[in-house]
Protein backbone atom coordinates (compact mmCIF):
# COMPACT_ATOMS: atom_id res chain seq x y z
CA UNK A 1 0.00 0.00 0.00
CA UNK A 2 1.38 3.34 -1.16
CA UNK A 3 1.45 6.34 1.73
CA UNK A 4 -1.16 8.04 -0.21
CA UNK A 5 -3.97 5.29 -0.06
CA UNK A 6 -2.62 4.59 3.68
CA UNK A 7 -3.15 8.13 4.41
CA UNK A 8 -6.54 7.77 2.91
CA UNK A 9 -7.86 4.60 4.60
CA UNK A 10 -7.28 6.13 8.23
CA UNK A 11 -8.83 9.46 7.49
CA UNK A 12 -12.07 7.17 6.50
CA UNK A 13 -11.83 5.25 9.40
CA UNK A 14 -11.98 8.11 11.34
CA UNK A 15 -14.85 10.07 9.08
CA UNK A 16 -16.75 7.80 7.80
CA UNK A 17 -15.91 4.76 10.89
CA UNK A 18 -16.33 4.39 14.20
CA UNK A 19 -12.42 5.01 15.21
CA UNK A 20 -11.18 7.48 17.40
CA UNK A 21 -8.20 9.73 16.14
CA UNK A 22 -6.03 8.23 19.08
CA UNK A 23 -7.28 4.35 18.36
CA UNK A 24 -6.31 5.04 14.54
CA UNK A 25 -3.09 6.63 15.83
CA UNK A 26 -2.04 3.62 18.13
CA UNK A 27 -4.00 1.21 15.59
CA UNK A 28 -1.62 2.35 12.01
CA UNK A 29 1.17 3.60 13.98
CA UNK A 30 1.37 7.52 13.32
CA UNK A 31 1.35 10.86 15.25
CA UNK A 32 -2.36 12.55 16.04
CA UNK A 33 -1.17 15.61 14.97
CA UNK A 34 -0.59 13.51 11.52
CA UNK A 35 -4.45 12.33 11.25
CA UNK A 36 -5.53 15.95 12.20
CA UNK A 37 -3.64 17.26 9.39
CA UNK A 38 -4.45 14.68 7.00
CA UNK A 39 -8.45 15.35 8.18
CA UNK A 40 -7.92 18.67 7.32
CA UNK A 41 -6.53 17.74 4.10
CA UNK A 42 -9.14 15.55 3.30
CA UNK A 43 -11.87 17.81 4.01
CA UNK A 44 -10.96 20.86 1.77
CA UNK A 45 -9.63 18.75 -1.18
CA UNK A 46 -10.60 15.49 -1.15
CA UNK A 47 -8.60 12.34 -1.51
CA UNK A 48 -6.43 14.91 -3.77
CA UNK A 49 -5.10 16.46 -0.73
CA UNK A 50 -3.11 13.22 0.85
CA UNK A 51 -0.91 13.02 -1.95
CA UNK A 52 2.56 13.83 -0.93
CA UNK A 53 3.77 17.78 -0.87
CA UNK A 54 7.01 19.64 -0.92
CA UNK A 55 8.46 20.09 2.50
CA UNK A 56 10.73 22.97 0.77
CA UNK A 57 9.49 26.43 2.10
CA UNK A 58 6.39 28.44 0.14
CA UNK A 59 9.01 31.46 0.15
CA UNK A 60 12.72 32.29 0.96
CA UNK A 61 13.24 36.02 2.29
CA UNK A 62 16.92 35.63 1.51
CA UNK A 63 16.62 35.03 -1.86
CA UNK A 64 17.98 37.49 -4.21
CA UNK A 65 14.91 39.47 -5.22
CA UNK A 66 14.07 39.28 -8.70
CA UNK A 67 14.72 42.46 -10.06
CA UNK A 68 18.31 42.35 -8.90
CA UNK A 69 18.46 38.85 -10.39
CA UNK A 70 17.50 40.66 -13.84
CA UNK A 71 19.99 43.78 -13.66
CA UNK A 72 22.86 41.01 -12.66
CA UNK A 73 22.27 39.42 -16.08
CA UNK A 74 21.80 42.58 -17.81
CA UNK A 75 25.15 43.74 -16.48
CA UNK A 76 26.79 40.94 -17.40
CA UNK A 77 25.58 41.35 -20.97
CA UNK A 78 26.40 44.78 -20.79
CA UNK A 79 29.75 44.41 -20.05
CA UNK A 80 30.60 42.15 -22.09
CA UNK A 81 29.13 43.36 -24.95
CA UNK A 82 31.27 46.66 -24.12
CA UNK A 83 34.66 44.29 -24.11
CA UNK A 84 35.05 45.06 -20.46
CA UNK A 85 35.20 42.52 -17.56
CA UNK A 86 32.08 40.93 -16.66
CA UNK A 87 32.59 39.00 -13.58
CA UNK A 88 31.12 38.83 -10.54
CA UNK A 89 33.33 41.10 -8.96
CA UNK A 90 33.43 43.85 -11.88
CA UNK A 91 29.19 43.32 -11.65
CA UNK A 92 28.84 43.32 -7.85
CA UNK A 93 31.49 46.60 -8.18
CA UNK A 94 28.45 48.57 -10.69
CA UNK A 95 25.70 47.75 -8.63
CA UNK A 96 27.70 49.09 -5.59
CA UNK A 97 28.52 52.25 -7.50
CA UNK A 98 24.61 53.06 -8.99
CA UNK A 99 23.34 53.07 -5.35
CA UNK A 100 21.99 49.38 -5.43
CA UNK A 101 22.66 47.28 -2.29
CA UNK A 102 24.32 44.36 -4.32
CA UNK A 103 24.30 40.61 -3.15
CA UNK A 104 28.13 38.57 -2.01
CA UNK A 105 30.34 38.01 -5.07
CA UNK A 106 29.63 33.95 -4.62
CA UNK A 107 25.37 34.60 -5.03
CA UNK A 108 26.30 37.28 -8.77
CA UNK A 109 28.77 34.03 -9.14
CA UNK A 110 25.63 31.51 -9.01
CA UNK A 111 22.76 33.89 -10.73
CA UNK A 112 25.75 33.93 -13.56
CA UNK A 113 26.06 29.92 -13.56
CA UNK A 114 22.38 29.22 -13.05
CA UNK A 115 21.76 31.48 -15.86
CA UNK A 116 24.49 29.82 -17.97
CA UNK A 117 26.52 32.57 -18.56
CA UNK A 118 29.40 31.41 -16.99
CA UNK A 119 31.48 28.10 -17.29
CA UNK A 120 32.95 26.33 -13.76
CA UNK A 121 36.79 25.94 -13.75
CA UNK A 122 38.27 24.04 -10.82
CA UNK A 123 41.04 23.79 -12.13
CA UNK A 124 42.34 27.29 -12.84
CA UNK A 125 45.06 28.55 -10.45
CA UNK A 126 43.53 30.66 -7.46
CA UNK A 127 44.79 34.35 -8.21
CA UNK A 128 45.67 33.99 -4.12
CA UNK A 129 48.93 32.16 -5.62
CA UNK A 130 49.90 34.90 -7.86
CA UNK A 131 53.13 37.17 -6.36
CA UNK A 132 52.63 40.79 -7.31
CA UNK A 133 55.75 43.70 -7.27
CA UNK A 134 54.15 47.01 -6.96
CA UNK A 135 55.92 50.35 -7.02
CA UNK A 136 55.20 51.84 -3.43
CA UNK A 137 53.98 55.11 -4.65
CA UNK A 138 52.50 57.12 -7.37
CA UNK A 139 55.23 57.97 -9.95
CA UNK A 140 58.08 56.13 -8.50
CA UNK A 141 57.78 53.65 -11.50
CA UNK A 142 56.16 54.25 -15.12
CA UNK A 143 55.75 51.54 -17.46
CA UNK A 144 55.83 51.63 -20.96
CA UNK A 145 55.60 49.38 -24.49
CA UNK A 146 53.93 49.50 -27.48
CA UNK A 147 51.90 47.39 -29.33
CA UNK A 148 49.90 46.76 -32.67
CA UNK A 149 46.49 47.30 -33.99
CA UNK A 150 44.54 48.13 -36.69
CA UNK A 151 42.18 50.32 -39.01
CA UNK A 152 39.68 49.39 -41.66
CA UNK A 153 41.06 47.46 -44.51
CA UNK A 154 43.55 45.79 -41.84
CA UNK A 155 45.75 48.70 -41.92
CA UNK A 156 48.74 48.23 -39.28
CA UNK A 157 49.64 50.56 -36.46
CA UNK A 158 51.51 51.12 -33.24
CA UNK A 159 49.72 52.44 -29.80
CA UNK A 160 52.48 53.15 -27.31
CA UNK A 161 51.14 53.35 -23.38
CA UNK A 162 52.61 54.76 -20.39
CA UNK A 163 51.53 53.20 -16.95
CA UNK A 164 52.07 54.05 -13.47
CA UNK A 165 53.21 51.05 -11.86
CA UNK A 166 51.90 51.39 -8.40
CA UNK A 167 48.15 52.82 -9.45
CA UNK A 168 47.63 51.23 -13.18
CA UNK A 169 46.55 54.70 -14.05
CA UNK A 170 47.22 55.23 -17.69
CA UNK A 171 49.46 58.39 -18.07
CA UNK A 172 49.38 58.45 -21.67
CA UNK A 173 48.04 56.72 -24.64
CA UNK A 174 48.37 57.05 -28.45
CA UNK A 175 47.95 55.43 -31.98
CA UNK A 176 51.13 56.34 -34.59
CA UNK A 177 51.62 54.99 -37.58
CA UNK A 178 54.99 53.50 -36.64
CA UNK A 179 56.19 54.31 -32.79
CA UNK A 180 59.87 55.60 -33.08
CA UNK A 181 62.73 56.95 -30.45
CA UNK A 182 61.07 60.56 -31.04
CA UNK A 183 57.63 59.35 -30.44
CA UNK A 184 58.92 57.74 -26.96
CA UNK A 185 60.14 60.90 -26.07
CA UNK A 186 57.26 63.04 -27.33
CA UNK A 187 54.78 60.92 -25.43
CA UNK A 188 57.25 60.59 -21.98
CA UNK A 189 56.93 64.31 -22.40
CA UNK A 190 53.36 64.82 -22.67
CA UNK A 191 52.57 62.70 -19.75
CA UNK A 192 55.36 64.28 -17.70
CA UNK A 193 53.65 67.43 -17.89
CA UNK A 194 50.09 66.41 -17.04
CA UNK A 195 51.38 64.24 -13.72
CA UNK A 196 54.63 65.19 -13.28
CA UNK A 197 58.11 63.18 -13.78
CA UNK A 198 58.80 59.57 -12.45
CA UNK A 199 61.05 58.36 -9.88
CA UNK A 200 62.00 55.55 -12.64
CA UNK A 201 60.92 53.89 -15.77
CA UNK A 202 60.17 50.15 -16.96
CA UNK A 203 60.62 48.93 -20.57
CA UNK A 204 61.68 46.07 -22.64
CA UNK A 205 64.91 46.21 -24.74
CA UNK A 206 63.60 47.63 -27.91
CA UNK A 207 65.50 50.21 -29.62
CA UNK A 208 63.33 52.96 -29.52
CA UNK A 209 63.92 52.84 -25.34
CA UNK A 210 67.39 51.35 -25.24
CA UNK A 211 70.68 50.81 -27.23
CA UNK A 212 72.40 49.01 -24.46
CA UNK A 213 71.97 45.94 -26.31
CA UNK A 214 72.63 47.42 -29.90
CA UNK A 215 75.57 46.09 -31.65
CA UNK A 216 78.46 48.21 -32.33
CA UNK A 217 78.77 50.10 -29.53
CA UNK A 218 75.96 52.82 -30.10
CA UNK A 219 75.40 55.17 -27.80
CA UNK A 220 72.60 56.04 -25.67
CA UNK A 221 69.13 56.85 -27.84
CA UNK A 222 67.25 60.20 -27.04
CA UNK A 223 65.43 58.46 -24.65
CA UNK A 224 68.11 57.51 -22.40
CA UNK A 225 69.49 60.94 -22.73
CA UNK A 226 66.28 62.99 -21.36
CA UNK A 227 66.01 60.28 -18.78
CA UNK A 228 69.40 60.48 -17.33
CA UNK A 229 69.15 64.42 -17.70
CA UNK A 230 66.16 64.53 -15.71
CA UNK A 231 67.81 62.14 -12.27
CA UNK A 232 65.09 59.60 -13.64
CA UNK A 233 66.53 55.89 -12.74
CA UNK A 234 66.01 53.70 -16.25
CA UNK A 235 65.00 49.98 -16.00
CA UNK A 236 65.26 47.84 -18.31
CA UNK A 237 63.30 44.07 -18.25
CA UNK A 238 65.52 40.65 -19.08
CA UNK A 239 65.72 39.78 -22.61
CA UNK A 240 62.87 37.22 -23.40
CA UNK A 241 60.92 37.69 -20.63
CA UNK A 242 58.30 39.68 -20.71
CA UNK A 243 56.54 38.74 -17.50
CA UNK A 244 58.48 41.65 -15.59
CA UNK A 245 56.49 44.19 -18.02
CA UNK A 246 53.49 42.55 -16.56
CA UNK A 247 50.88 45.29 -15.23
CA UNK A 248 51.57 46.41 -19.08
CA UNK A 249 51.27 43.30 -21.37
CA UNK A 250 48.09 42.89 -19.38
CA UNK A 251 46.63 46.13 -19.66
CA UNK A 252 46.57 45.82 -23.52
CA UNK A 253 44.71 42.44 -23.46
CA UNK A 254 42.15 44.35 -22.05
CA UNK A 255 42.36 47.31 -24.25
CA UNK A 256 42.21 45.03 -27.06
CA UNK A 257 39.57 43.11 -25.99
CA UNK A 258 37.48 46.55 -25.68
CA UNK A 259 38.61 47.84 -29.05
CA UNK A 260 37.24 44.86 -30.92
CA UNK A 261 33.74 45.50 -29.34
CA UNK A 262 33.87 48.96 -30.47
CA UNK A 263 35.10 47.88 -33.83
CA UNK A 264 37.29 49.11 -35.70
CA UNK A 265 37.96 52.79 -36.53
CA UNK A 266 38.44 54.41 -40.28
CA UNK A 267 41.28 56.74 -39.66
CA UNK A 268 44.31 57.33 -36.82
CA UNK A 269 42.34 60.30 -35.58
CA UNK A 270 39.55 57.83 -35.35
CA UNK A 271 41.39 55.40 -33.22
CA UNK A 272 42.60 57.92 -30.96
CA UNK A 273 39.19 58.98 -30.01
CA UNK A 274 38.54 55.39 -29.02
CA UNK A 275 41.70 55.29 -27.01
CA UNK A 276 40.64 58.22 -25.03
CA UNK A 277 37.49 57.25 -24.41
CA UNK A 278 39.01 53.51 -23.03
CA UNK A 279 41.49 55.61 -21.21
CA UNK A 280 39.02 57.62 -19.10
CA UNK A 281 36.97 54.08 -18.44
CA UNK A 282 39.99 52.14 -17.66
CA UNK A 283 41.10 55.22 -15.12
CA UNK A 284 37.77 56.32 -14.11
CA UNK A 285 34.99 53.70 -13.83
CA UNK A 286 36.52 50.40 -13.64
CA UNK A 287 37.38 49.23 -10.29
CA UNK A 288 40.61 46.88 -10.43
CA UNK A 289 40.80 43.74 -8.30
CA UNK A 290 44.51 44.39 -7.36
CA UNK A 291 43.80 47.76 -6.23
CA UNK A 292 41.38 46.66 -3.49
CA UNK A 293 38.31 47.06 -5.93
CA UNK A 294 39.48 50.98 -6.38
CA UNK A 295 39.94 52.55 -9.58
CA UNK A 296 43.31 53.59 -10.82
CA UNK A 297 42.65 57.25 -10.57
CA UNK A 298 41.71 56.78 -6.47
CA UNK A 299 44.58 54.72 -5.97
CA UNK A 300 46.50 57.39 -7.68
CA UNK A 301 45.63 60.36 -5.57
CA UNK A 302 45.12 58.40 -2.64
CA UNK A 303 49.27 58.87 -1.82
CA UNK A 304 51.58 61.47 -2.17
CA UNK A 305 53.50 61.36 -5.56
CA UNK A 306 56.86 60.36 -5.56
CA UNK A 307 59.84 61.73 -8.60
CA UNK A 308 63.70 61.91 -9.71
CA UNK A 309 65.96 63.27 -6.80
CA UNK A 310 69.03 64.18 -7.32
CA UNK A 311 72.12 64.76 -5.12
CA UNK A 312 73.20 68.39 -5.04
CA UNK A 313 74.84 70.28 -1.99
CA UNK A 314 74.95 67.17 0.00
CA UNK A 315 71.64 67.01 0.19
CA UNK A 316 69.11 64.77 -1.79
CA UNK A 317 66.32 67.04 -3.69
CA UNK A 318 63.27 65.96 -5.89
CA UNK A 319 62.86 66.68 -8.68
CA UNK A 320 59.98 67.81 -10.80
CA UNK A 321 59.51 70.31 -13.99
CA UNK A 322 56.56 73.02 -14.55
CA UNK A 323 56.23 76.44 -16.69
CA UNK A 324 55.99 79.31 -14.65
CA UNK A 325 52.74 81.29 -15.59
CA UNK A 326 51.38 84.87 -16.10
CA UNK A 327 51.59 85.67 -12.32
CA UNK A 328 55.30 85.06 -12.75
CA UNK A 329 54.61 81.98 -9.98
CA UNK A 330 54.46 78.37 -10.14
CA UNK A 331 52.36 75.91 -7.82
CA UNK A 332 53.62 72.94 -5.95
CA UNK A 333 51.51 70.58 -3.33
CA UNK A 334 53.59 70.22 -0.44
CA UNK A 335 52.54 69.46 3.27
CA UNK A 336 49.19 68.83 2.28
CA UNK A 337 48.12 71.54 0.56
CA UNK A 338 48.83 73.32 -2.61
CA UNK A 339 51.32 76.62 -2.65
CA UNK A 340 52.20 79.43 -4.69
CA UNK A 341 55.89 80.13 -5.39
CA UNK A 342 56.85 83.33 -6.95
CA UNK A 343 59.21 83.47 -9.64
CA UNK A 344 59.18 86.74 -11.56
CA UNK A 345 56.83 87.99 -13.87
CA UNK A 346 60.21 88.26 -16.31
CA UNK A 347 59.90 84.50 -16.74
CA UNK A 348 56.09 83.95 -17.37
CA UNK A 349 56.38 80.93 -19.81
CA UNK A 350 60.10 79.70 -18.70
CA UNK A 351 60.33 75.73 -18.58
CA UNK A 352 62.41 75.65 -15.18
CA UNK A 353 63.38 72.45 -13.35
CA UNK A 354 62.46 72.87 -9.50
CA UNK A 355 64.47 70.81 -6.70
CA UNK A 356 62.70 70.37 -3.83
CA UNK A 357 65.01 69.04 -0.33
CA UNK A 358 62.72 69.43 3.18
CA UNK A 359 61.35 73.06 3.12
CA UNK A 360 63.78 74.42 0.65
CA UNK A 361 63.88 75.15 -2.93
CA UNK A 362 65.82 75.74 -5.94
CA UNK A 363 64.14 77.04 -9.11
CA UNK A 364 66.69 76.63 -12.12
CA UNK A 365 66.36 77.45 -15.69
CA UNK A 366 67.41 74.19 -17.33
CA UNK A 367 68.46 75.99 -21.05
CA UNK A 368 71.51 78.32 -18.90
CA UNK A 369 71.85 76.28 -15.76
CA UNK A 370 71.18 79.21 -14.06
CA UNK A 371 68.80 79.59 -10.76
CA UNK A 372 66.53 81.99 -11.16
CA UNK A 373 64.43 81.35 -7.65
CA UNK A 374 64.92 80.25 -3.89
CA UNK A 375 62.67 79.19 -1.26
CA UNK A 376 62.14 78.77 2.24
CA UNK A 377 58.53 77.17 2.33
CA UNK A 378 56.48 78.15 5.17
CA UNK A 379 54.11 76.03 6.11
CA UNK A 380 51.32 78.42 7.12
CA UNK A 381 51.27 80.72 4.05
CA UNK A 382 49.88 80.11 0.55
CA UNK A 383 52.00 82.58 -1.40
CA UNK A 384 55.74 81.80 -1.26
CA UNK A 385 58.11 84.74 -1.20
CA UNK A 386 61.57 84.31 -2.63
CA UNK A 387 63.99 83.48 -0.31
CA UNK A 388 65.74 86.83 1.06
CA UNK A 389 69.71 86.92 1.21
CA UNK A 390 71.28 88.54 3.54
CA UNK A 391 73.55 91.41 1.82
CA UNK A 392 77.54 90.98 2.95
CA UNK A 393 79.04 92.43 5.50
CA UNK A 394 80.61 95.98 4.24
CA UNK A 395 84.46 95.13 3.19
CA UNK A 396 83.62 91.66 2.03
CA UNK A 397 84.37 89.92 5.31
Amino acid sequence: MGDEDKRLVIVLAVVQGDLSISEAARRFCVSRDSIHRWITRYEADGPAGLADRSRAPRSSPNRTPDHVRAEVLRLRVQLASAGLDAGAESIRDRLARAGTTPPSTATIWRILRTAGTVTPQPHKRPRSSWRRFEAPAPNARWQSDMTHWHLTGDRTVEIITWLDDHSRKVMHISAHTTVTGPTVVDTFLTASRIHGLPASTLTDNGMIFTTRLARGGAGPNRFEHLIAQHGITQINGSPGHPQTQGKIERFHQTLKKWLTAAGDAASLEALNDQLARFQHIYNHQRPHRALGRRTPDEAYCALPKTGPTIELLERHWRVRHDTVDTAGVITLRWAGKLRHLAIGRAHTGTRIMLLVAGDDTLVIDPATGEIIAEHHLDPDRDYQPQKRHKAPPEGGA
